[in-house]
């Protein structure tokens, strides 16, 4: 009887505690549905910005937003003039919805810059807005 009566008392607190407990906020990134291999030896600096910005903390993963480009471009260039002879580089990309206002710029030669854009413009072609690409940089 009294171990009975302990079980209950043990399974009246633990529901009791989870009535009254917090959600779990998921902390853990959203899975991405492909992978996509930057190729650093095409465009070496365009690589090394995406490295150096995902170890610093921005996402790896894109989630494709083609319409917020434009207002994305706008918010993360804020405050990052023009220099002659280099292009703005954003990590994470104008057209990821990740992208935009507090972006990582770096200032980066116009020839990798529009290189490495095409090259990822036409790997994602084929993706619709919503899918979701985890940048693989080596």
């Amino acid at each position: 009887m009294l171990r009975g009566l302990i079980v209950f008392l043990l399974a009246a607190i633990f529901s009791v505690q989870s009535a009254y407990a917090e959600p779990v906020m998921n902390t853990q990134r959203v899975a991405a549905e492909y992978t996509l291999n930057f190729p650093t030896s095409r465009y070496p600096e365009t690589g090394a910005h995406i490295r150096d910005a995902i170890a610093a903390g921005h996402s790896s993963v894109c989630t494709i937003d083609r319409d917020g480009a434009e207002e994305n471009r706008k918010e993360s260039l804020k405050g990052y003039p023009t220099k002659k002879g280099y292009d703005r580089d954003e990590w994470p990309m104008a057209m990821c919805a990740e992208g935009g206002a507090g972006a990582d710029i770096r200032y980066i030669s116009p020839s990798d810059n529009r290189g490495a854009g095409s090259w990822v413009s036409h790997q994602l072609d084929e993706y619709p807005d919503g899918t979701r690409v985890e940048f693989i940089v080596n």
